[in-house]
C-alpha cells in the first residue's frame, strides 16, 4: 500500500492551551471593542490572527540564538546573514530591520516623494500605508481573475501587463519612483505570481526606466508554487527558482517573520550601490547600525538559518499542505473560500457567507467575530476595514474581495486543530442567515485603521455604519 504523508519534522516542546466558555468570549470580545487584536493570547484557542513572527523555530535556530553575537557593529551574526542572503537571493546589499514595515519605511523614505504613483499586484496593508502616508498614490494592478474566488487560476497573484503599462504611460516621467511585485500576494488570498509574470514585469519595467522590487514576505511559498504550477520548472530546486525570481528584481523588502520563520526581523536588499548608499543614511536613522539594523546579534543568526530551513521543499511540502488541507475540510462543509487555496492562509468569501448584510455592516469583520464567539479561533478581516477610507474624500474603500483570512503559523499546530477550525466555520455556515446584522465604527485612526479601530454592533434601528 501507499504510505501516507508524515510531517518531517517532530515536537519537541508543547505549549498548553485552554478553551474558554461561549459567554466569557462575548465578554472578552465586547471588553476589546469587537477588534480581534485587543484580545489577550490567553482568550484565544487556536489563533490564526498572522503567521507573522508566530511559527516554531527549529532547534538549529534556537542554537543560533545561543551563538548571538551582540557586537554593535561588525557581529558575525551579521556576516552570517550577509551570506546567505547574497547566496540564496543573489542580492550584494542589504541592510536588517526589525521588521518588514520597517524595511518599507527605510526604502520609502529614500525613494518615495509626494505626489508619487506606484503600482504593484495588490499592495498589502503596512505597504499602501507608508505609501499613502507620504501622500502618493498606491495602484492596483492585479489581474482581474483574482476577485473571482470559484475561480481555479494557477496564478491570481499575477499582474495585469496592460494595466500597469496603462499606469506607465499616464503619470509624467520620475513620478514612479518603483513597481512592487508581492510574492505571494496576501490580499488576493495568498496567490502566487508565475515566473512568467516576473519576468514580463520586470521587461516592461526596464522598457520604461522604472526599478522594480519584491514584497518578499513569502518568497519560499511563491517558489513552491512556481515548481508544482509551471513545467519547466517542475525539475528545478526550490533554491534556484528562487534565484532565478531576484534576479528579474532591483531589490526586495522582507519580514523575515514569514518564510524566515522567525519571531521578529526582516531586512531591505537590492543591487544598486548609490541606493544602498542612500537608504543606509535612513537605516541608522531609523533602525540601528547598518550591521544590526533594530536587531539582537542572536536574531539575525536565526533568521539566517530560518531562510536556508524555510526553502527546503520538504518543509514547504508540509507547510504548504496543511494549508491546503484547511482548505479541503472547509469545501466539504460548502463553505465558500478564495480558490485554489494559498500559501500561507485559506480566505473564506465573506462576501458569499454573509451576502445578506450590507457591505456597511463590515461582512468579513462580522464572520470573524462569529468564529471567535463559536470556538475561541481568532482570524482577521481583509476587507473594507483594512482598506482603509480614500485619502481624498475620507469615504471608505469597499475592495471587490471581503476575506476572511485564517493564517496558519508554520508548525504550529495539527491537523487536529484544523478540523475544530473547520467545524467552527461549519457551524456558523449553516446558522449564518441568523445572523442579522454587522457592525459600525465607533473610533478609527486615520491611517491603518484595522489595528486598533472600536466598533459596536449594528442595532435594527440604526440607520447604517458609515457614522465615525
Amino acid at each position: 500500500m501507499e504510505l501516507p504523508y508524515a510531517e518531517p519534522y517532530r515536537i519537541k516542546v508543547v505549549e498548553p492551551l485552554e478553551k474558554s466558555t461561549r459567554a466569557r468570549r462575548e465578554q472578552w470580545i465586547k471588553q476589546a471593542r469587537y477588534n480581534l487584536f485587543n484580545l489577550r493570547s490567553e482568550q484565544v484557542f487556536i489563533d490564526l490572527l498572522t503567521d507573522s513572527g508566530t511559527g516554531a523555530m527549529s532547534h538549529h535556530q534556537w542554537s543560533e540564538i545561543m551563538l548571538g553575537d551582540e557586537s554593535y557593529a561588525g557581529s558575525s551574526s551579521y556576516y552570517k546573514l550577509k551570506e546567505v542572503i547574497g547566496q540564496l537571493l543573489g542580492m550584494p546589499y542589504f541592510v536588517p530591520t526589525h521588521q518588514g514595515r520597517a524595511a518599507e519605511n527605510v526604502l520609502f523614505s529614500a525613494i518615495i516623494s509626494e505626489g508619487d504613483v506606484v503600482p504593484g499586484n495588490a499592495h498589502f496593508d503596512t505597504t499602501k500605508g507608508h505609501i499613502e502616508f507620504r501622500k502618493a498614490q498606491a495602484i492596483d494592478c492585479t489581474i482581474d481573475e483574482a476577485s473571482d474566488t470559484t475561480l481555479h487560476h494557477p496564478f491570481k497573484g499575477n499582474i495585469d501587463l496592460k494595466k500597469l503599462e496603462r499606469v506607465f504611460k499616464s503619470c509624467p516621467p520620475g513620478k514612479i519612483p518603483l513597481c512592487i511585485i508581492t510574492v505571494t500576494c496576501n490580499t488576493s488570498g495568498g496567490q502566487p505570481v508565475s515566473m512568467q509574470n516576473i519576468r514580463q514585469v520586470s521587461a516592461l519595467c526596464r522598457q520604461y526606466g522604472i526599478p522594480v522590487f519584491f514584497d518578499a514576505a513569502r518568497f519560499a511559498e511563491n517558489a513552491y508554487f512556481i515548481k508544482l504550477r509551471e513545467d519547466e520548472y517542475a525539475d528545478r530546486s526550490i533554491r534556484d527558482i528562487v534565484l532565478e525570481m531576484f534576479s528579474y528584481v532591483d531589490g526586495a523588502t522582507m519580514s523575515s517573520k514569514k518564510d524566515a520563520i522567525v519571531n521578529i526581523g526582516g531586512f531591505l536588499a537590492c543591487r544598486n550601490k548609490e541606493l544602498f548608499d542612500k537608504i543606509s543614511m535612513y537605516c541608522i536613522l531609523y533602525e540601528g547600525y547598518l550591521t544590526y539594523g533594530g536587531l539582537a546579534g542572536r536574531d539575525l543568526g536565526a533568521m539566517a538559518r530560518g531562510l536556508m530551513e524555510g526553502t527546503e521543499f520538504s518543509y514547504l511540502e508540509s507547510r504548504i499542505g496543511q494549508v491546503a488541507y484547511l482548505g479541503r475540510q472547509l469545501k466539504k462543509y460548502g463553505i465558500p473560500c478564495q480558490e485554489p487555496t494559498g500559501g500561507h492562509a485559506v480566505f473564506v468569501d465573506a462576501k458569499m457567507c454573509l451576502a445578506h448584510l450590507p457591505k456597511e455592516e463590515f461582512q468579513a469583520q462580522t464572520l470573524a467575530i462569529e468564529l471567535y464567539l463559536e470556538g475561541g479561533v481568532r482570524g482577521v478581516e481583509i476587507g473594507a476595514l483594512l482598506a482603509d477610507r480614500d485619502p481624498q474624500t475620507r469615504q471608505n474603500r469597499y475592495p471587490r474581495l471581503e476575506l476572511l483570512r485564517l493564517a496558519i503559523p508554520r508548525r504550529v499546530y495539527t491537523n487536529n486543530h484544523m478540523d475544530y477550525v473547520a467545524a467552527c466555520l461549519a457551524n456558523i455556515y449553516e446558522r449564518r442567515n441568523s445572523i442579522s446584522r454587522g457592525y459600525r465604527i465607533v473610533k478609527e485612526a486615520p491611517i491603518m485603521r484595522h489595528f486598533t479601530i472600536e466598533l459596536e454592533p449594528v442595532q435594527e434601528s440604526s440607520p447604517g455604519s458609515n457614522q465615525t
